[in-house]
């Protein structure tokens, strides 16, 4: 009885807990330049679950760009997203970092930065983080 008391917090907790992932302003930038795109975490412990980065360019299916070990600052990168694509966490004040270094017009698109949790359920807490574009 004391077990389902507990697993029924735990699930209340989980449903009813503000989960919130934060954006920051859109941004316009030159070729070659680089971007810095922040997600900030709040309404659960940062350790509880991965972020995911995911982008959508313009008229163009979802791609997977990586997810970053919360807590442990270990990022994994899909195999198009390896080497101008940095993830980055910063615990102290609750955010992940997506850099893109020597942008390209193929980079312009809406980024999404997507709890773990909303990759494999129902839940929808993931916001659609940056839109820019190369001029």
């Amino acid at each position: 009885m004391l077990f389902f008391f507990l697993f029924l917090i735990i699930l209340l907790t989980e449903v009813w807990s503000e989960v919130k992932l934060e954006q920051s302003p859109s941004e316009v930038k030159g070729f070659g330049e680089r971007v810095k795109m922040s997600c900030a975490l709040s309404g659960y412990t940062l350790t509880e679950n991965d972020i995911h980065w995911i982008r959508q360019r313009p008229g163009r299916a979802l791609e997977w760009i990586g997810y970053m070990s919360t807590g442990y600052n270990s990022p994994s990168y899909g195999s198009s997203f390896q080497h101008r694509f940095i993830m980055t966490e910063e615990d102290s004040s609750r955010r992940q970092y997506l850099d893109i270094n020597s942008l390209t017009a193929e980079d312009s698109a809406v980024y999404f930065c997507a709890r773990q949790s909303t990759m494999i359920s129902i839940k929808k807490y993931y916001w659609p983080y940056h839109i820019f574009s190369i001029n």
